[in-house]
């Protein structure tokens, strides 16, 4: 089979890889994509964010159902078809990935099915392709992302162990499910499984879930979950798992006086983290360093130690599609010559219910660095439009520096947390100050207006709550 020759050679179809050849497309280049599937979309679309965001919206039609009856409004049963649930992420998925088809086929951008794995700085091999043994390129961005995490315990070979992806694939509605790992992954997911009709637990080595979150913010999460969830066994170690008959027998240790107990599951989810797609792509054959974890080595334009190669997203520890994007448009940029940098604040999201949002410093983060923040908050029990939705659990806060008053993080517990966070994202990118936001005129009534109230409670303005007069 022949070579194929391009400008820049994108490993990976992702959220970051597809952003990376579109943008160098329009800025000139010929550019070609090589994934390993099909369709474009990489792990975020095709078994990740979006089916999972989709399986979530049908958890919170189901929660909203039993929300109603304190409304005055009851539901009977719902009765669930789970053929007809999959069908709906799987036209999700299908309508976006055609899309993105439809976009790199405007812009001239080849996409060839196949594992890429580099042979030198110039050229990588092309495996399971019916069109070429390999590609030649001038530059080349890698953006072949993550993969679940996985330890030996759990490698059974029994579908009775699933991981994100499997999940995902809803092959059936275990009666009890334990997920190991308190991270976003596993109770986003746990929480589609417990509203689908699943007795969910969930257990996590440390004090918290979701470690590196502001205690605050998690705080309304965890005692919804408390509700949602039949268990949430914190500090608690899985020692053991042994497969018994058609369910799984899984030794837990809480230490202290609860001690080592054997609980049964139908299924287990394993959700202990990812790991980078550094290691299978013949990095070996180039002059591409990786850090002790995988990740690969880069500086602020995505370049990594190798002058031909760059890397962007999961791969490079990024961790998140937005910011995986935002790379490949950076790394994209300074091949045409840009004087472009990736210096962004990045917002994290996790889509459970409620939604927990933060962007820039968390105040966990300034009291580990021992640095002097201030914090105003303002609780959505004040909130009118918290009241009319059911929903004044909420929490909005800013972290400032005490004497500029700028914003220097800001962090959303509640319905839409997620969608409010851009205007704290927004404001730092600015280096917007507590009067900013305060004096801009939000909605009334909204959600959107906890932004601006959690300002004026900083600057003594609030009339919505009391706050004693600030020395």
């Amino acid at each position: 089979m022949p070579t194929h020759k391009t400008d820049i050679l994108v490993m990976g179809g992702g959220p970051g890889g597809y952003a990376a050849a579109f943008r160098a497309a329009d800025l000139g280049f010929d550019v070609t994509i090589v994934d390993n599937d099909e369709r474009l979309g990489g792990t975020c679309l095709l078994r990740g964010c979006i089916p999972s965001k989709a399986l979530l919206h049908v958890a919170a039609v189901l929660s909203e159902t039993r929300e109603a009856e304190k409304l005055g409004i009851t539901f009977g049963k719902p009765r669930i078809d789970l053929d007809r649930v999959r069908g709906f992420a799987t036209g999700v998925i299908d309508k976006l990935t055609s899309g993105l088809s439809g976009l790199a086929r405007q812009r001239k951008v080849t996409h060839i099915r196949g594992r890429a794995e580099f042979g030198s700085s110039q050229r990588v091999k092309i495996q399971g392709s019916t069109e070429f043994d390999g590609v030649a390129f001038t530059y080349a961005i890698v953006a072949t992302g993550s993969r679940p995490s996985h330890l030996p315990m759990f490698d059974l070979g029994s579908n009775r162990i699933m991981d994100s992806t499997a999940a995902l694939e809803l092959e059936e509605i275990p009666e009890n499910l334990l997920v190991v790992g308190g991270g976003y992954i596993g109770l986003e997911l746990g929480t589609v499984y417990a509203e689908l009709g699943s007795t969910v637990s969930v257990v996590e080595m440390t004090d918290g879930l979701l470690p590196g979150a502001d205690r605050d913010l998690v705080a309304p999460l965890q005692k919804r979950l408390g509700t949602l969830f039949d268990r949430l066994m914190l500090k608690t170690a899985v020692r053991k798992v042994v497969l018994k008959d058609d369910q799984v027998a899984v030794t837990l240790d809480a230490g202290g006086r609860d001690g080592v107990s054997e609980q049964i599951y139908d299924r287990l989810l394993v959700s202990i983290g990812r790991t980078p797609n550094s290691d299978t792509i013949g990095l070996r054959n180039t002059n591409v360093e990786r850090d002790e974890r995988g990740f690969i080595v880069i500086d602020e334009q995505q370049r990594t130690t190798d002058d031909r190669i760059f890397a962007i997203g999961d791969v490079a520890g990024g961790g998140l599609a937005h910011r995986a994007a935002h790379e490949g448009r950076v790394a994209a940029e300074v091949l045409a010559g840009h004087s472009s940098a990736f210096e962004k604040v990045v917002p994290a999201v996790v889509f459970t219910d409620p939604e927990i949002a933060w962007v820039g410093l968390t105040e966990t983060e300034a009291t580990a660095a021992r640095r002097s923040v201030e914090v105003a908050k303002f609780p959505w029990a004040a909130s009118g439009r918290a009241a009319s939705l059911g929903r004044s659990d909420g929490l909005t806060k800013l972290i400032l520096e005490p004497g500029t008053e700028r914003v220097l993080g800001v962090g959303i517990v509640g319905p839409g947390a997620g969608d409010l966070i851009a205007e704290g994202t927004l404001a730092i990118e600015m280096a917007a100050v507590a009067t900013d936001v305060a004096e801009t005129v939000h909605p009334h009534p909204t959600l959107s207006e906890s932004v601006g109230l959690a300002a004026e409670v900083f600057k003594g303005t609030v009339t919505d709550l009391y706050v004693p007069k600030r020395k």
